[in-house]
């Protein structure tokens, strides 16, 4: 990391020097007043990109021309359309693209994922899961063990921090593995908590569920597009993720699965629908199912055409940009807002900013979640009208996002700037 300097002119020679400068270019910045936002909100709904639109007309347009035989003839006939976008996904998330497919929405497919993945059998039955993960991983977990016929408060097992600590230790996470070994069929963690921002030691808890016989998978929701992934080689059995956070493809879009190879040839249950069957087997219209090999067999519907067509082309941004560049960036970006923080709280003579996201920049993503310790919800609102757009979390967090295809730096020392200033009028006014 550079030595850091707080001053406008240093940021905008990090955004001179910044190679990947000119993608914002490619994404419609949302305006107040005619003038642009600064928007750091990427970890709730990422912006549009410029192409999806067009991409939508196109298939709109084969829609058109081409009417039922679009799933055959054409260029891009859309029986294989998912193909493409599987192709674009195994980078970012680390896999085969045969382990890949894009389906449905993410709880839907947590709970198709947790048919297959979690078999409880004997005194094998519990969850391991992170204590406070997203409200809906909750839901989803509590249901299916409850389908199992057991009860949630005995099934689940949450970790949480230790007192006076906000982020999880990867060696409480291990400790709790090794401890409850022969209670354990599944291992269910976010790959980064939504809350704080950790990212979470996907190797280690991988490897530490097998060692002990359980089956491991990770809901990718604040992970995937914003931090490096390597779910094939770290051995992970499944995962799921969203694309409308960091992946930028459209409010509620396609969600994605993987499925590592090792279980392609498996018995596992599934709930098995017409999308899943072999391809070569499906317009039989036959009785039997025979699922089709790799992840494509844990589809259950036909493919929602348009929403492809706006992933496809959020994801054609990331295959030009490059992960591994785009994550370098990220890195320095929120260094740089953590840096401004602090030197936000040097000036007040006052910690009245704390960040409870890991200080280790290779233990976050993009998110910073930062503690307002008085007026968070004043200093949050001030912060709007100003066209900052961050994410409030009850009772006084405010998560501050830098995405690097469209921040830039001078952005975040304009946030800091306009943070300081919010916070020194409403202490005087307090006053």
């Amino acid at each position: 990391m550079p030595n850091f300097q707080n001053t406008l002119a240093f940021a905008q020679q990090l955004d001179l020097d910044d190679e990947l400068r000119h993608f914002r270019d490619e994404f419609l910045i949302p305006k107040q007043d005619g003038k642009e936002i600064s928007y750091f909100c990427g970890n709730s709904l990422g912006l549009q990109s410029k192409g999806i639109k067009q991409s939508i007309i196109q298939q709109l347009d084969y829609w058109e021309q081409h009417a039922v035989e679009g799933w055959f003839d054409g260029e891009q006939p859309w029986l294989a359309y998912h193909h493409q976008i599987a192709a674009l996904l195994a980078p970012i998330v680390g896999a085969k693209p045969i382990e890949i497919t894009c389906m449905n929405n993410l709880t839907i497919n947590l709970h198709l994922l947790l048919v297959s993945f979690y078999q409880p059998k004997g005194k094998k039955y519990k969850i391991l899961m992170e204590g406070g993960a997203f409200p809906s991983d909750q839901y989803a977990i509590a249901s299916q063990v409850k389908l199992r016929g057991y009860a949630p408060d005995d099934a689940i097992i949450e970790v949480y921090p230790r007192k006076g600590e906000h982020t999880l230790r990867t060696a409480d996470i291990l400790e709790l593995i090794h401890l409850h070994q022969d209670e354990l069929a599944l291992v269910l963690f976010g790959g980064i908590n939504y809350y704080t921002g950790q990212c979470f030691d996907m190797k280690a808890i991988t490897q530490a569920g097998h060692q002990i016989g359980a089956m491991v998978g990770f809901d990718l929701a604040h992970a995937a597009g914003n931090t490096p992934l390597d779910l094939h080689h770290w051995g992970v059995d499944f995962a799921c993720w969203c694309s409308y956070k960091y992946l930028n493809s459209s409010p509620g879009g396609i969600s994605g699965i993987f499925v590592h190879e090792k279980h392609f040839q498996s018995d596992l249950p599934r709930l098995a629908g017409w999308w899943g069957q072999k391809l070569d087997q499906r317009f039989l219209m036959e009785k039997d199912f025979l699922p089709e090999v790799g992840a494509e067999g844990w589809q259950v519907s036909t493919s929602p055409i348009l929403m492809m067509a706006a992933h496809l082309a959020a994801l054609q941004v990331f295959e030009r940009a490059g992960f591994a560049k785009l994550n370098a960036k990220s890195r320095l970006l929120t260094s740089y807002l953590a840096f401004l923080i602090k030197e936000i709280n040097t000036t007040l003579r006052e910690d009245i900013f704390e960040i409870i996201s890991p200080a280790n920049p290779a233990e976050r993503g993009a998110q910073l979640s930062i503690i307002c310790k008085r007026n968070g919800k004043a200093i949050f609102d001030a912060l709007v009208k100003q066209r900052f757009i961050g994410d409030w979390r009850s009772p006084n967090v405010i998560r501050v996002s830098p995405v690097p295809l469209y921040n830039t730096f001078t952005e975040v020392y304009q946030f800091s700037v306009a943070l300081l200033a919010i916070a020194q009028n409403l202490s005087s006014l307090n006053a």
